[in-house]
């Protein structure tokens, strides 16, 4: 029984030997992952250093962007304003020259039916910014598609005179259209 004492004795010391081994290896593999763990926060802080720094330079650049338009954007509103004013000063200097001369310029409207869907319109206003947009676009809110235009523009007035088709059946009657392109053109 000697023998059988002997490999219990064997058996234990293979299993301290053993313990010391793992706890010898878990030691090691402890300050192994503590070191690689402080290695990576320590990347991390650089990371975040330099990408917040990239961030930040990023961003100044996109304001530099931002400023410069925003500076060009300015310069033409500026640049429009001194325009507007030009051209308000053009009207009235174009109101003082016919009022000079004698010139008064009445509103008129006239819209003749020539045959079916056919149209002659003639309208005569003072010459201001918009006005000859807003007559074109009633004329095409009416349904008429022009054919033939003429505009003469003389000292602040403006004559317009055109040939044009109905574009859809039912149109409305010529002085129900005259009355709509004084409204236009007096507004």
């Amino acid at each position: 029984m000697g023998g059988g004492g002997m490999d219990s004795e064997t058996h234990n010391a293979d299993n301290g030997g053993d313990e010391r081994f793992k706890s010898k290896n878990l030691e090691a593999e402890r300050r192994r992952r503590k070191k690689l763990g402080d290695r990576q926060l320590e990347l991390r802080a650089l990371m975040t250093k330099s990408t917040i720094i990239t961030d930040a330079i990023t961003y100044i650049e996109e304001l530099k962007l931002t400023v410069e338009e925003l500076g060009n954007q300015l310069l033409q509103m500026e640049a429009t304003s001194v325009d507007e004013e030009k051209i308000k000063l053009k009207e009235i200097d174009d109101e003082k020259e016919m009022k000079k001369h004698g010139i008064k310029v009445e509103v008129e409207a006239e819209v003749n039916h020539i045959c079916g869907t056919k149209l002659w319109i003639r309208v005569v206003f003072q010459k201001k910014r918009g006005a000859l947009t807003k007559l074109m676009e009633a004329i095409s809110l009416l349904g008429i598609d022009l054919i033939d235009t003429t505009i003469t523009t003389s000292r602040g007035a403006v004559l317009f005179t055109s040939f044009g088709q109905g574009i859809r059946a039912g149109l409305p009657e010529a002085d129900q259209m005259r009355k709509y392109l004084l409204e236009i053109i007096r507004d």
